[in-house]
């Protein structure tokens, strides 16, 4: 039972301000908050665990986390896709505790129970002995992810077996995907392994900040202008498009001043570029060829970039993934994976990873400028004034930017509501609006308290 996060009266101020184009800043802060989002959202959510090609034969697996459940993904000895509670069924120990690996079999350190790559409870030490003929092994095998499902090599799990399907979820942001994943032969491709860590942030802004929010780079990235990396433009990140999706994900779409990229297929090799036009339709294939950055993600907790690096004669794109994975209201466990296209030029491909490492990862330069800013906004949320739910102290944050005055391009070739500028905060609010919609999704309120 969560009591007093959300009453009524509560929930209706939200409402309220949400459709005046603001947010209350104590929903980042309260705990209570926090713990309706595990159960409400990220138990009823697709989130990304892993990419196919980090699973390439039989036994190879990694372990990862939905919020609080541990998660192992295996390839079985069919080549299938599995995914189970990383805990085993005899005491509950956290069964495997590497980040990867291949095995045939996994073996709880407690007791010494032992799973194959199904999930099937294969040995129990001394089990004759201490269980006798009663013991049915059948029935104590791993707990399978509830829901599974794939999308160009994207592996998602739910804990809702009832959720929607994975591609209704996604809906149209398949579309998108196909550009960044499905344009070349063979497809993308994990490089290395995912980089994590910790930092001091919530993970509705993290997640914000990437789908959402390129108006932040001019000022928070200022120092790549200062080193002639990036344009010293100062609506560079809002020529483009923003384009909003269903339950909560979206893309900017980032072109330039013109509406063509001066990088051509965000810069990658012209030999490549025919293997686009193979792969892709007349209106994908003319959205990447002006496209300098798609960056975006998908509701709750996945964001992607796909920027151009590099100085002239040495650009290079990849593709960037990244969890935020909630370990409270204001701490986040960040994970990044380095995706790149499997037909590229093995050169290219390491020239690429090598500006990926400069550029984002713990050490990277626009990281540290974000995970700075980050820190501030919820060192700031924890106040008396900031968690004021009566608002008495007008502590909202201002979602404004284009707030009922910048239509849709309907011209826009792709799907979704597409608005003709980046510099919008029409995705933030979306975002906000099916976090609040998941949220008091069948939450019963009775006298104030929820149940």
């Amino acid at each position: 039972m969560i009591k007093n996060a959300l009453d009524e009266k509560t929930i209706q101020t939200i409402k309220q301000k949400m459709s005046e184009g603001l947010l209350p800043q104590w929903v980042l802060s309260d705990p209570q908050i926090h713990e309706l989002e595990l159960q409400k959202i990220f138990g009823h959510t697709w989130q990304f665990l892993a990419h196919e090609s980090e699973l390439k034969e039989s036994g190879s697996y990694v372990t990862r986390w939905m919020a609080d459940d541990p998660v192992l993904v295996v390839r079985n000895s069919k080549g299938e896709i599995k995914a189970f509670l990383n805990s085993c069924t005899h005491r509950g120990t956290h069964l495997c505790t590497a980040d990867f690996g291949n095995k045939k079999t996994f073996t709880c350190p407690y007791h010494g129970w032992s799973y194959n790559l199904d999930g099937d409870l294969i040995g129990i030490v001394a089990g004759n002995k201490v269980y006798g003929q009663e013991m049915k092994k059948d029935e104590w095998g791993l707990r399978p992810i509830p829901k599974i499902g794939i999308y160009r090599g994207m592996i998602f799990g739910n804990l809702d077996p009832h959720a929607i399907p994975l591609t209704d979820y996604l809906g149209d942001m398949k579309w998108y995907f196909d550009i960044l994943l499905g344009r070349s032969d063979g497809g993308m491709e994990v490089r290395g392994v995912p980089q994590r860590w910790v930092a001091q942030a919530n993970w509705k802004m993290t997640s914000e900040n990437f789908a959402a929010d390129p108006y932040h780079v001019q000022t928070t990235h200022r120092s790549t202008v200062e080193m002639g990396i990036s344009p010293k433009d100062p609506l560079y990140a809002g020529y483009g498009h923003q384009v909003v999706l269903g339950h909560g994900h979206g893309i900017n779409v980032i072109t330039s001043a013109t509406g063509q990229s001066a990088h051509p297929f965000q810069g990658m090799p012209e030999s490549m570029w025919p293997m686009f036009k193979r792969n892709l339709n007349p209106e994908q294939f003319e959205i990447l060829s002006k496209t300098t950055v798609f960056v975006g993600g998908v509701f709750p907790n996945l964001s992607f970039v796909s920027p151009v690096h590099g100085t002239e004669g040495h650009l290079h794109n990849y593709l960037n993934f990244r969890v935020w994975r909630p370990l409270g209201p204001d701490k986040v466990e960040v994970w990044c994976w380095f995706m790149i296209d499997k037909a590229a030029p093995e050169e290219y491909k390491e020239e690429a990873y090598k500006g990926y490492i400069g550029s984002f990862g713990p050490s990277g330069t626009l990281e540290q400028d974000d995970t700075e800013i980050w820190a501030r906004v919820v060192q700031a949320s924890k106040g008396i004034m900031a968690r004021d739910k009566t608002l008495s102290y007008n502590n909202v944050f201002n979602y404004l930017m284009g707030f009922d005055r910048v239509e849709p391009d309907e011209n826009f070739p792709g799907p979704g509501v597409a608005y003709p500028t980046c510099y919008l905060d029409a995705l933030s609010r979306s975002m906000h609006e099916y976090w609040l919609e998941m949220l008091t999704r069948d939450l019963h309120i009775e006298g104030g308290e929820n149940h």
